[in-house]
């Protein structure tokens, strides 16, 4: 049916997929042209079969009805690109999509254009996914309805259990914004019933429900939500609170450890200190072993048997190593 579609029809078509909802004057600005023709266009994408519905409001608008019938995603070149990246690379934090994305990727490149195709087939020849790591994974259901949640302004409930609750309990809250850290993915929203801006474990959310009831967005007080995230994660109370001095410059400390900007504080030009607190000692001496020597800990005394500990299980490895003989060296 495209192929039918003069360019500016398939440019309004496209502008319509790309948001839940247009104002009339929007599309005409975005389209260059005046809003009685944007009308006719409107009235011809429905006369062949697209759900293009008329929405009231104080200025009313158009948007694409959901259903079955919706029409085909037109995309651009570097679209279509980056969705071929992100689903070769999609099996980070997110649970059993790994599979769905490369049949999905299988779909997206039989339709590619040939220049494209090339490319991305290029990219999944010469790309090879370690699996690296554990940790927890979000549920890809709940994050594409807190995606849409965050970009309708629509507010939405779910089920939340925290670190230290053994049960859920009930939220309310008006989403902002989606951001991944490593392997995890939080949710930045403001708490309607406590009145407060908060970050939400996705893998900790259940039962994630849009109410249709839409919000003004509220201002953030951050300059952007991952600055958001990464303070308040910076700021959680930790099992062993624990700091470390050490000799270097915060630039080459944050490099060096990718710790987040608010956790190391400059001294002076060539010493800063670390927050390195955590809830397992094991995390804690990963981190004094990557500051290197000169490194100065401060914390609570029962921290100290538990990287004693950790210290005779290195040595007592050292010691094997030096009463073993290796005979050839291991594969790698």
């Amino acid at each position: 049916m495209t192929q039918d579609l003069p360019a500016r029809m398939l440019r309004l078509l496209s502008l319509l997929q790309t948001r839940r909802e247009w104002s009339g004057a929007e599309l005409a600005e975005r389209l260059g042209v005046t809003g009685r023709t944007v009308r006719r266009d409107i009235d011809r994408l429905r006369g062949l079969g697209y759900p293009v519905e008329g929405t009231t409001g104080h200025a009313g608008g158009y948007r694409l009805a959901a259903g079955t019938d919706l029409p085909p995603l037109l995309l651009d070149d570097e679209e279509a690109t980056a969705i071929a990246v992100a689903l070769r690379t999609a099996t980070s934090g997110v649970t059993g999509i790994e599979d769905t994305a490369v049949r999905a990727l299988a779909k997206l490149e039989q339709v590619l254009p040939a220049r494209l195709r090339h490319q991305v087939s290029a990219l999944h020849t010469a790309t090879v996914p370690l699996p690296w790591g554990g940790g927890p994974q979000a549920d890809p259901v709940a994050l594409a309805a807190l995606a849409a949640t965050c970009r309708d302004h629509e507010i939405v409930t779910f089920d939340h259990r925290s670190r230290q609750a053994t049960q859920a309990t009930a939220r309310r809250v008006e989403p902002h914004a989606l951001v991944a850290a490593g392997s995890r993915w939080y949710l930045v929203a403001h708490d309607l019933d406590k009145d407060s801006w908060r970050t939400f474990r996705v893998d900790r959310l259940t039962g994630v429900s849009p109410t249709g009831r839409r919000f003004t967005p509220r201002e953030l007080p951050a300059d952007d939500p991952a600055a958001y995230v990464a303070a308040t994660i910076a700021r959680t109370p930790t099992r062993y609170p624990a700091r470390a001095t050490v000799p270097l410059d915060a630039a080459t400390v944050r490099a060096r450890t990718g710790a987040l900007p608010e956790r190391v504080q400059p001294r002076d030009e060539h010493t800063c200190t670390v927050d390195i607190s955590a809830d397992n000692p094991l995390h804690i001496a990963v981190h004094l072993l990557t500051l290197g020597p000169g490194t100065t800990l401060h914390g609570p005394d029962e921290l100290a048997p538990h990287l004693e500990e950790l210290g005779r299980q290195l040595l007592g490895a050292a010691r094997t190593l030096r009463e073993t003989p290796s005979h050839e060296e291991a594969d790698r």
